[in-house]
């Protein structure tokens, strides 16, 4: 036995860790006793006894299939710190892609209609994974790159440097369109620019690398907290279940516990599960008005532009004009303008006068404020808050 497997004596948790067998059955599809707990287990044979349709997020760093047969060396013949645990290893490809096709279709099983899922691997394994999510009707959202700042070097230099991994990023199915999103928020946080599907960031390393009684790695292939509080900022909310059949040392679960989002975590072995119960059990959850979900333009109720000139904002008969004063429409009575005889909505004459197939005409057309030009847009928000204030 290992002295990280021999450091699980000493480890004492505070978060309830249960070994399920069939005893479990009946109580597993009790699903909120089973938030923010660990599940001990085959993964896969949990996911089919819990509640289907329970889980609003899932990210899954599943065995890469690395197919290690001997032992890696520096160039001063030092041992490389690989992964050469028994977990990773598979017979063929056929039993890797008969492993992971078990896997994921209990995942999407336990997935809401507007989940989704995050996958990552490297070059060993995702693009068997991503045929077997697209034979078992996920929707490829996005692949992302995490480009690693510090990555590990290629110590025989017959390839390129390994720096980077893949997610893949999906919906359950093709018709998911109400999946979440942090649009605005993730681009706030990015000098408000879109977040990019390239994610420079960091390994583990650090204080932030566990380490067993002796000094060693805890789990050789532990993941960064800046990574998974990307994937939970940008796909959950705070209260939402998020699912990780794979939880090793319990990343998941303590960015999960920071970020106010609750956490299932099934891990097969048992060291991994203790120390992963000690690390969460240390986290203190941030304040609910730091993680507070960001309002989203998506989300505020549908105001017509008609309903601004109802409202008297815009008067029948005013000019409208782009941000460089260069085409002019006219406001109708009926919430329509008026461009160079053409009529249609704010949207259609703003695509008409850039020769463009589409137009949002909310921000394409300005009004004039004391001589000064402002989005029609300002005036939408005008009224959401007087809708705002009347629902008080």
């Amino acid at each position: 036995m290992s002295s990280a497997r021999v450091g699980a004596a000493r480890l004492k948790s505070r978060i309830k860790v249960t070994r399920t067998g069939t005893s479990f059955a009946g109580s597993l599809h009790a699903a909120p006793a089973f938030r923010n707990q660990i599940l001990r287990g085959d993964c896969a044979e949990l996911m089919q006894r819990l509640p289907k349709e329970s889980v609003d997020l899932v990210f899954a760093d599943p065995p890469y299939n690395l197919q290690l047969a001997n032992k890696l060396t520096r160039p001063d013949q030092s041992l490389v710190d690989a992964v050469d645990d028994d977990w990773d290893k598979f017979a063929d490809f056929s039993a890797y892609d008969a492993f992971t096709r078990d896997w994921l279709s209990a995942a999407r099983r336990l997935m809401k209609p507007s989940a989704t899922i995050f996958v990552i691997g490297s070059y060993h394994n995702i693009f068997r994974v991503g045929a077997i999510m697209q034979d078992l009707g996920f929707w490829i959202l996005n692949d992302i790159v995490w480009r690693k700042n510090n990555p590990m070097p290629n110590f025989r230099g017959r390839r390129f440097t390994n720096a980077h991994e893949t997610m893949i990023w999906a919906a359950r199915d093709p018709s998911a369109k109400s999946y979440t999103f942090n649009y605005e928020a993730l681009k706030a946080g990015n000098e408000d620019c879109q977040m990019r599907s390239d994610w420079l960031l960091p390994i583990c390393t650090g204080a932030e690398r566990l380490k067993d009684s002796q000094g060693r790695k805890a789990h050789p292939t532990q993941k960064p907290e800046t990574l998974l509080a990307r994937v939970l900022l940008s796909a959950s909310n705070p209260g939402d279940l998020v699912l990780d059949p794979f939880f090793g040392t319990g990343t998941t679960g303590a960015v999960a516990k920071r970020l106010r989002r609750d956490y299932l975590g099934l891990e097969r072995e048992e060291f991994y599960a203790m120390v992963a119960a000690d690390r969460i059990a240390a986290i203190e959850p941030l304040p609910e008005d730091v993680v507070a979900s960001a309002p989203s333009k998506r989300a505020e109720p549908r105001i017509a532009f008609a309903s601004l000139v109802e409202s008297g904002l815009i008067a029948p008969g005013a000019s409208l004009t782009d941000a460089k004063r260069r085409h002019v429409a006219i406001v109708r009575a009926d919430g329509s303008l008026s461009l160079s005889g053409f009529v249609g909505s704010i949207h259609k004459t703003g695509a008409l006068a850039q020769g463009l197939p589409a137009c949002n005409g909310w921000t394409f057309w300005h009004y004039e404020d004391n001589g000064r030009l402002a989005p029609i847009d300002d005036l939408r928000a005008q009224i959401r808050e007087r809708l705002r204030e009347a629902a008080e």
